[in-house]
């Protein structure tokens, strides 16, 4: 079912389209994390920490798609919401193509460039096989990432969130089936869990992007065709091009705090490895509600409707936040047991460290909830730029503080814990700032 935005009750309509949203995502999380738990607690700590430190790539990589995907929907949004169908179809081919592209272009680098990423992310030599095994399977699937996270962006952008979730649904459990049927029943080793991500992946992708065609006939060619116009492309590259450096900023500097993470051997490495799955699970509804508000801005920004739009933010600000406090108190009381769910119980090192991780991060969560927010805002209201440079404060600080204050003895790992939740304070308060000064003008086209 598709639902017009600019219509009905504001948090009615936003919640209707944001819960969808959220539900797919986590269930999209489970891929990796599927990996994680079955080899961590199969294959042994070496292998949770090589399975882990690919997660960060992955990540990053996923990341340059989802965020070219993220600026088309945002295109695809205005347009509906304009009610413009001709002005639709020919930047969803325009946003095809140029999607298509890049994917087979970072295919082949990525394929050529492994032995260069391990030793850019520091692996140490112990790991080094199991994370080459894995990331030659798992590289394989960027062109089904590809094609889901495009296909759900299109739907999303015309109010279908439900769709996406049960191509996901099916494609979770069946990675979660395939994960313990090659690592324990095929002795495939780190191999297996990706081979069973990979092929969970095109399930998705390859599955969303049928029923798209099949089911929306503004997506197929008709008569002579829809031509691809220089100003379309124009046009997608500049809210595509900026929110895939958002994303991709935001994961590389993820990706490089992995490598200080590294340096700190496979101890951390497999604590962080554990501690971020639960992290990401715990603040991953916010990142897509986020997204499902700026979806909501979108339409109603391409309709005109201003007072709808800050109704619309006054309702996602306390919706956001009251979950945040919510999960951050679930955090502090569930730490442990979350963790043992990764590792046995007799790695109590890492044990300790991973619950370290979560407490420093749980405790503001506020703060990211806040962020994604502002993410959203400004795609939508055709700024991307500046969700680019709230990533760039946030992720510079954790990049820089990670470095400075995890190499003094007396703080050490801890300050690559603390690094994040001040960075998430320092781009908020930008936000906030420029939102302040903007908020007359910002919701006109």
């Amino acid at each position: 079912m598709d639902y017009e935005l600019t219509q009905g009750p504001v948090l009615k309509s936003l919640l209707r389209f944001a819960i969808p949203m959220i539900l797919g995502d986590l269930l999209q999380q489970c891929y990796n994390v599927a990996d994680t738990l079955i080899v961590g607690q199969f294959l042994g700590a070496d292998a949770l920490a090589a399975v882990g430190s690919s997660f960060s790539l992955m990540t990053f990589l996923t990341s340059i798609l989802l965020g070219l995907s993220m600026g088309s929907g945002v295109v695809f949004s205005i347009r509906y919401g304009q009610k413009d169908i001709q002005g639709l179809k020919e930047r969803i081919y325009a946003s095809f193509l140029l999607l298509a592209g890049i994917t087979v272009i970072l295919n082949i680098l990525v394929f050529a460039g492994t032995d260069w990423i391990l030793i850019f992310m520091k692996v140490p030599e112990e790991i080094q096989g199991y994370m080459r095994d894995y990331l030659v399977v798992i590289f394989a699937g960027l062109i089904g990432i590809f094609l889901y996270n495009y296909f759900a962006s299109l739907l999303r952008a015309l109010g279908n969130s439900r769709v996406p979730l049960l191509f996901l649904a099916v494609s979770a459990v069946l990675n979660i089936v395939l994960d313990l049927w090659f690592v324990l029943g095929l002795n495939r080793g780190v191999a297996g869990a990706a081979e069973a991500t990979v092929i969970s992946q095109y399930v998705s992708g390859i599955g969303i992007a049928i029923y798209a065609f099949l089911k929306f006939p503004l997506i197929r060619p008709q008569g002579k065709g829809v031509k691809v116009r220089l100003s379309c492309m124009k046009e997608i590259i500049s809210f595509s091009a900026l929110t895939c450096i958002q994303q991709s900023v935001m994961n590389l500097g993820i990706l490089m705090v992995q490598g200080r993470v590294n340096s700190f051997g496979p101890a951390v490495m497999a604590a962080f490895a554990a501690a971020v799955k639960i992290d990401a699970f715990a603040y991953m509804p916010v990142q897509d509600f986020g997204n499902a508000v700026s979806t909501f801005i979108a339409q109603n920004f391409g309709a005109g409707q201003e007072k709808r739009i800050r109704e619309g933010l006054k309702y996602a600000i306390l919706t956001s936040m009251g979950f945040c406090l919510f999960i951050t108190a679930g955090i502090w009381l569930l730490a442990r047991p979350l963790m043992l769910l990764f590792v046995d119980a007799k790695e109590t090192a890492i044990i300790a460290e991973g619950v370290r991780y979560l407490h420093i991060e749980g405790s503001f969560y506020c703060g990211i909830g806040c962020l994604f927010l502002l993410y959203g805002l400004y795609r939508a209201v055709g700024k991307p730029g500046m969700s680019v440079i709230l990533t760039i404060i946030s992720l510079g600080t954790r990049v820089a503080l990670a470095y400075s204050l995890s190499s003094i003895p007396e703080i050490g790992v801890a300050g690559i814990w603390w690094s994040v939740p001040i960075g998430w304070f320092l781009a908020d308060l930008t936000g906030l700032i420029y939102y302040w000064k903007k908020r007359d003008t910002l919701f006109r086209l």
